[in-house]
């Protein structure tokens, strides 16, 4: 995977999420959705075998965009861990 800004300014953030699919950007892109700063949280794929995922994430200012993506990748992690916890409960 690799991180590509194409745009960073102080309410918007606009990167390339090279070698990824549809399942890591919705992921994504709903966990942003639940941090009340946020007012857009979007991606486009424009080919779907050789397209490069472009996210678009907007703040309402209160929390840089850069921030807001750290904080939902952090919460996924968490979310991650504690699925893997609960897997291995299971016999």
């Amino acid at each position: 995977m690799e991180i590509n800004i194409l745009e960073d300014k102080k309410k918007r953030l606009v990167f390339e999420l090279k070698g990824e699919k549809h399942t890591l950007c919705n992921a994504v892109r709903d966990e942003l959705w639940n941090d009340k700063s946020v007012t857009v949280s979007a991606y486009n794929i424009s080919h779907p075998l050789v397209g490069v995922p472009k996210f678009i994430v907007e703040t309402d200012g209160k929390k840089e965009p850069k921030k807001a993506l750290k904080d939902a990748i952090a919460r996924l992690k968490k979310k991650n861990n504690d699925l893997a916890k609960e897997v291995k409960k299971i016999k």
